[in-house]
């Protein structure tokens, strides 16, 4: 409850600093340092959150032969991988990751899976039935060194242990090689991340292949073999290297992929080429592949294969696409540091909106993404349409939205929200490109830190787009539903261990990031340390703590309170407006206090025994020689006395002091609450009686020594009318009802309807059937007691 209270006030400041001052425990100190949760810093990772001067980080290089067969969708490889050990450690055994496993029936992802609801959708049924049928992953056919002799392994579900014949030391490398085969899945019926599509009305496949070949897994200082096995949340924590990939499909196939097209005389036609090579300076992207050639190549069957040879330097994955049924066009980018080819595969099934959106996201992406990170470095970015929904790896994503055919009149059109989607969906998949394919996070361990920083930027990227982008995740109000919910667990959780992914590992995240740029930082200091994170680390793999030091390290701003209550904690924001008392000081003249006073008094309500005996007999009535001098003057009524004593004192103070006696201005202490537990800076805007607003920011650092409540002095010429605490929702205040005074009512409106005869019929049948089930439950309950 807020209410108003006036009172004289002499001693102003003791009063307004009491609470600021009350004590509080260590385990409440919101503001106690960070340090204490945070590694070491070394000769690795410096305190300042930049990489140390004996930094290291392994090299993989990688030769790969594979083919798909497009009769029976199985993928069939051999590898050569050239490991260099850059670490100052001796290392016995390589890990590979072996991801496919993770569609073995007798999987730990597949035994860990829990029940799904009663109720479930006949395509979620579907892939429970099916998945129980399938039974995926690697299956490895040869181990071998350089000399082609077998090398000893072991597969343990998803991770498989080399084994080196002796001790690779710091600074040597070695090299073995892999062969391999799988059975790739229908993406649309057991999910995942890769997988193909199967069209039934043209009898064709669109293949969208990643996690394909068994690769190493990270090796390094703050973790040593990054050897957790994937369940399915945390995603891939991988070395940079360069890739040499030679991918052999049908002959009428059209392949997008990672890396540079190394012999494009061999698999595209002179016209194609030529279209690529206009397409390099173009203003818009220009078709290679066009919708009628695409619609050509569907009916096409061709007996005879085709192999596409691409190769790419220091990147830290590789995945590709292939179709018949790929349109595909392309456009150059070139600005700063940046030159690239912007470049879109989809069939004819995702026109309208393909053609028209695509490949300029992609670009969008690109500009802004620079402008807060650094210039991208590769020499494509490729979006595929295909049956995953969104996934990303170096140079090419996947993406999902279409247009839906009216197969009555045969048009296809699309919603707001499939548009925005398909936009939204891009820039965040393009946008993973610089997160964490370059800033090279471990996402097994940490999904915010490529899920979370990357859907900041994408907020940023779809703000720029058009004014008022419906953005899913950004603004602070999206998230209060999520952070008042007693099912989250802090955003410093392992990826496995996530309740609900998308709210904690992607909004959250993204949401603190734009509250810290937008209210606690301000843009400018942000953007910086952001960029100056993202420089440090660009190619190198960073840890929490590094984000974190490198924020305050370009700053100045000590942000420890900051990440300790989003990203360590489930505390929620809910801030309310406590109290509001009106000040002045007391002047100690006689006449104007008790004046005053009388004024006070006079705003007191009548009692109701008061207004009921209002004309009813007194005794002074009938005799009137019972009143004297009290009578004729109120309780407020400055006396000679009153008078003679101010005069005397009043004349022993110096001028200063007479001054603040006579100070008029208003004096207000506003008392906040912090309900929620996590603290924020407090923003008000301040309503004066003749219209004007003053907007206030109050950093968080005022709840430093009472983190539960504190109260604020504001020394004001006008009145204030109305406090609004949070005006532009930006801290996630779960609760803005208790941010008004005066307090404002919750609107509504009641949903007003008719009751069918329908509706009427069926529950009086429930009715007479509950009066049944009661008789029933009576008659029941007599017997077993007979």
């Amino acid at each position: 409850m807020i209410k108003l209270i006036k009172s004289a006030l002499f001693c102003l400041c003791v009063v307004s600093i009491n609470s600021v001052f009350a004590k509080s425990s260590i385990s409440d100190d919101k503001f106690r340092q960070l340090e204490e949760n945070l590694p070491t810093p070394n000769a690795y990772r410096t305190a300042s959150g930049a990489p140390g001067h004996q930094y290291w980080q392994q090299k993989v290089n990688y030769k790969i032969n594979i083919e798909i067969d497009d009769k029976t969708q199985r993928l069939t490889g051999s590898e050569n991988i050239e490991y260099i050990n850059n670490s100052p450690d001796t290392l016995r055994y390589i890990w590979l990751q072996l991801d496919q496993n993770r569609l073995k029936r007798q999987s730990n992802t597949n035994k860990t899976s829990t029940a799904p609801n009663k109720k479930i959708t006949f395509s979620g049924m579907r892939s429970i039935v099916e998945g129980d049928k399938f039974d995926g992953g690697y299956n490895i056919t040869a181990v071998t060194d350089s000399h082609s002799n077998a090398m000893k392994y072991i597969i343990n579900n998803t991770m498989m242990r080399i084994d080196l014949a002796k001790p690779l030391k710091s600074g040597d490398k070695v090299s073995f090689n892999v062969k391999w085969n799988y059975q790739l899945h229908e993406q649309k019926v057991l999910g995942g991340r890769s997988g193909y599509e199967y069209f039934e009305e043209d009898d064709n496949y669109l293949y969208e292949v990643a996690q394909w070949f068994p690769r190493a897994a990270s090796y390094y200082d703050a973790m040593g073999w990054q050897n957790k096995q994937f369940l399915g949340n945390g995603e891939f924590a991988l070395e940079f290297g360069d890739y040499d990939v030679k991918i052999t499909v049908p002959a009428d196939h059209i392949v997008a992929s990672t890396g540079v097209l190394q012999n494009a005389n061999k698999v595209l036609t002179k016209t194609q080429r030529d279209r690529l090579a206009k397409a390099k300076t173009a203003k818009k992207p220009v078709l290679i592949v066009t919708p009628d050639e695409a619609l050509k190549n569907e009916k096409s069957r061709s007996n005879k294969t085709k192999t596409w040879h691409f190769t790419a330097k220091n990147v830290r994955d590789f995945a590709f696409a292939s179709s018949r049924k790929f349109i595909w066009d392309a456009q150059g980018y070139k600005k700063g540091g940046t030159d690239t080819m912007a470049m879109s595969f989809y069939p004819n099934e995702g026109n309208p909106l393909w053609e028209k959106y695509s490949t300029e996201a992609i670009i969008h992406t690109m500009e802004q993404y620079n402008k807060y990170t650094f210039d991208y470095p590769y020499p494509v970015s490729i979006s595929v349409n295909g049956p995953v929904g969104g996934m990303e790896y170096p140079m090419i994503t996947f993406n999902g939205p279409r247009p839906t055919l009216d197969k009555k009149t045969g048009e296809k059109t699309y919603s707001r929200r499939t548009k925005y989607g398909l936009i939204g969906v891009i820039i965040h998949e393009v946008g993973h490109n610089y997160f964490p394919m370059i800033v090279n996070s471990d996402e097994r361990q940490w999904t915010w830190m490529d899920e979370g920083l990357n859907t900041f930027l994408q907020f940023l990227a779809e703000q720029a787009w058009e004014e008022n982008y419906p953005s899913r995740r950004g603004h602070a109000n999206g998230m209060t539903t999520y952070m008042k919910s007693s099912n989250q667990v802090p955003i410093m959780t392992n990826s496995e261990s996530i309740l609900q992914f998308g709210n904690n590992a992607y909004g959250k995240p993204a949401t603190a990031l734009n509250i810290l740029r937008e209210t606690v930082m301000g843009r400018e200091l942000f953007d910086f340390a952001f960029k100056e994170y993202a420089q440090r680390w660009k190619f190198k793999r960073p840890t929490p703590a590094d984000f974190f030091r490198t924020m305050e390290d370009a700053s100045a701003i000590d942000l420890d309170w900051f990440w300790r209550g989003w990203f360590y904690t489930t505390d929620h924001v809910d801030i309310a407006l406590g109290d509001i008392h009106l000040y002045r000081p007391n002047s100690q003249n006689p006449d104007v206090e008790e004046a005053w006073e009388r004024a006070l008094d006079n705003e007191n309500p009548t009692f109701i025994s008061d207004l009921r005996n209002k004309g009813a007999w007194v005794r002074t009535a009938e005799k009137p020689e019972l009143l004297d001098f009290y009578n004729e003057h109120d309780e407020f009524t400055a006396t000679n006395a009153d008078r003679n004593s101010y005069n005397s004192k009043h004349k022993k103070l110096k001028q200063w002091e007479k001054d603040l006696l006579v100070d008029k201005r208003n004096f207000y202490i506003i008392d906040f609450n912090n309900l929620g537990g996590l603290v924020m800076p407090i923003i008000l805007d301040l309503t004066y009686a003749d219209g004007e607003v003053e907007h206030v920011r109050i950093p968080a650092e005022i709840w430093r020594k009472n983190s539960k409540s504190v109260s604020k002095l504001f020394i004001r010429e006008k009145e204030i009318t109305a406090i609004t605490l949070d005006p532009h929702w930006e801290t996630a205040d779960v609760n803005v009802n208790n941010n008004y005074w005066p307090a404002r009512p919750i609107k509504s409106r009641f949903e007003l309807y008719k009751r069918k005869k329908a509706d009427m019929m069926r529950d009086y049948n429930v009715e007479l059937k509950s009066a049944d089930d009661n008789k029933e439950d009576d008659t029941n309950k007599k017997e077993k007691s007979n």
